[in-house]
């Protein structure tokens, strides 16, 4: 598989720059909704909003991932495989491609894939079924 390039979304949480697989991207949207609260929902379930007459379950990924960023939740990135559920992000910068040996999975886990070293910064490859 080595040559293999992948599309990524790259987006920030707080300080951080992040990306996911393009293929699991159905859609982005700005988070213009008031978002209602769920009680007894999961701590990474920020609520639901309603996106084009459909319910869409809103999770925040700085908690599955354990961040401690200061996010503004000024987007919302809406996951094809997945029910009616999207991710509240701060901002979204481009889609990249990256090619396998590109990706230093030294640092991967069970919501990782590693990361990805580009100009200044580093960007973390999530993996989108864990946030969910």
């Amino acid at each position: 598989m080595s040559g293999e390039t992948t599309n990524v979304l790259e987006f920030s949480l707080g300080d951080g720059r992040y990306c996911i697989d393009i293929a699991h991207v159905d859609e982005i949207v700005d988070a213009t909704e008031d978002i209602t609260s769920v009680p007894n929902a999961d701590p990474q379930t920020v609520g639901v909003v309603d996106l084009r007459g459909e319910t869409t379950t809103i999770v925040d990924p700085t908690v599955t991932l354990d961040l401690d960023e200061d996010t503004d939740g000024r987007r919302i990135v809406v996951l094809s495989e997945f029910d009616a559920t999207g991710l509240l992000i701060d901002d979204v910068h481009q889609v990249l491609d990256v090619e396998e040996s590109d990706v230093d999975t030294s640092t991967a886990s069970e919501s990782t894939r590693g990361v990805i070293r580009r100009d200044d910064r580093f960007v973390v490859w999530v993996e989108p079924t864990s946030l969910v």
